[in-house]
């Protein structure tokens, strides 16, 4: 069911509700008003019956006419009846039998009044006291004139009510698609945007309203769409021209060894250069595992708990192997003596990856015989550590894209490498709730600055 049709049918279904209940309220209130109107009319009635029965005796001629007059005013289809305090039935007047019981007479005297209903017949006794003792007095009647009304406001009411709930779900109809009209632009807006056109938006409306809101979130939802179709495209290209690199060398010395029988020292050299050129795709293709694992969700890494000084030490140790012409030196301030406050929650081989990165660069882009140096603190909430090397420098305009994968700065181009070191370990520190910031200046060195949360 649309939401067109069921915002309709909500309204009219409240509006209904409401509609019903107070049909309901005016015809029970009108209904109780009637009935008690009439019971006057018969307390009335019983009144002057008793005063034409049984004062005759005790009043004057111009009374007794009077009473006489009152008495012969009747209601419709009137029975009146008098019995005396031993229940006989001393006065009796109109067509038909009240079934008055002894228990009802019992009653009468213990409640002074009672109103009784017998289905349109409506019934009043009241105890009359004179001189001669306690009377009961019934009259009865029914209210024809009334009930009539009363049936013609019912039916009043039901052709009202079901003529308004038309009305109303005819406005509903009419309101709802008014109000729905925006967000059905929005849908054929957005159905028109494919994959060939990601740079499209939303328009928005006059009004900054729940529309506009939902187009703004829709936009927001396309520049990252369009930003990850873009980052995939230059991925892909870039991986492929990374792949077909070292693809095409090994295949160049491959095919030029078959040109010809060479000496078996040339054959040697063939096979260590393809050797080399396969070392550089098994480094990549774990470079690419290594992204897609970090790319993953956090939920499905397994963490525990460890030690942030032994995770830099060991990754500054393996840099240094690697490295052997650069010097690595690690300054600690701040730092507790406490193991407990020394642990962060983590995947070991992860963090190491993402901190080898950073240090392996570092020494990468420096000339033989500089220094890097990385300081390590203990901040509030965490762990930082400053990495710092002597080396070339990145320039201002590359520094935005040092993240993005396969990119490498201009400058250092000639230098080995295939641009997802630093990629790599933003996405790592990122699912470990880390953060990492690149700062350099040409020709004066390069600062990596990275915060890890402490284990809590």
């Amino acid at each position: 069911m649309s939401i067109r049709n069921k915002l309709t049918l909500q309204f009219a279904g409240i509006f209904a509700i409401i509609l019903i209940l107070f049909s309901l309220t005016v015809y029970y209130f009108t209904s109780l008003f009637r009935a008690n109107d009439f019971f006057n009319s018969l307390e009335e009635r019983a009144t002057a019956t008793a005063l034409f029965v049984l004062e005759t005796d005790e009043v004057s001629p111009a009374e007794h006419q009077l009473y006489t007059r009152e008495y012969y005013r009747s209601l419709p289809e009137e029975i009146v009846q008098v019995y005396d305090s031993q229940g006989h039935l001393i006065f009796a007047e109109g067509e038909g039998d009240l079934h008055i019981t002894p228990d009802l007479l019992n009653k009468l005297k213990e409640q002074k009044i009672v109103r009784i209903g017998q289905d349109n017949r409506q019934v009043l006794g009241m105890l009359y006291k004179d001189n001669q003792g306690e009377f009961a007095v019934f009259a009865s009647g029914i209210d024809w004139y009334s009930l009539t009304k009363l049936s013609t406001l019912k039916k009043i009411l039901i052709t009202g009510v079901c003529f308004a709930m038309l009305v109303v779900m005819v406005a509903g109809w009419l309101f709802s698609r008014s109000a729905l009209r925006p967000i059905a632009r929005v849908i054929r807006e957005v159905e028109s945007i494919n994959a060939s056109d990601l740079h499209r938006r939303l328009s928005y409306p006059d009004g900054k309203d729940e529309i506009w809101f939902l187009a703004h979130t829709f936009n927001k939802m396309l520049d990252r769409l369009e930003n990850a179709f873009e980052m995939q495209t230059t991925f892909v290209s870039s991986a492929s021209h990374e792949l077909r690199t070292p693809l095409t060398a090994m295949m160049g010395e491959i095919e030029v060894a078959l040109m010809k029988n060479r000496e078996p020292a040339e054959y040697h050299r063939v096979l260590e250069s393809i050797l080399d050129d396969a070392r550089i795709l098994a480094r990549l293709s774990n470079g690419l595992l290594q992204i897609a694992q970090a790319s993953t969700d956090e939920s499905k890494i397994r963490t525990k708990p460890l030690r942030f000084d032994e995770l830099i030490w060991s990754a500054q140790e393996e840099a240094q192997k690697r490295h052997p012409q650069i010097r690595y030196e690690l300054d600690f301030e701040n730092y507790p003596e406490d193991e407990e406050a020394l642990m962060v929650n983590g995947n070991e081989s992860l963090l190491q990856v993402a901190f080898l990165n950073v240090f392996e660069n570092a020494g990468k882009f420096s000339r033989p015989g500089q220094k890097v140096t990385a300081l390590l603190s203990r901040v509030r909430q965490g762990f930082t550590v400053l990495v710092k090397d002597q080396g070339v420098g990145i320039q201002k305009d590359d520094l935005v894209n040092v993240f993005v994968p396969f990119f490498r700065a201009h400058n250092v181009r000639e230098i080995s490498g295939h641009g997802i070191g630093l990629p790599l370990a933003e996405r790592i520190l990122k699912l470990h709730k880390g953060t990492i910031q690149v700062h350099s200046r040409i020709g004066e060195g390069t600062e990596v600055f990275i915060y890890l949360p402490a284990r809590r």
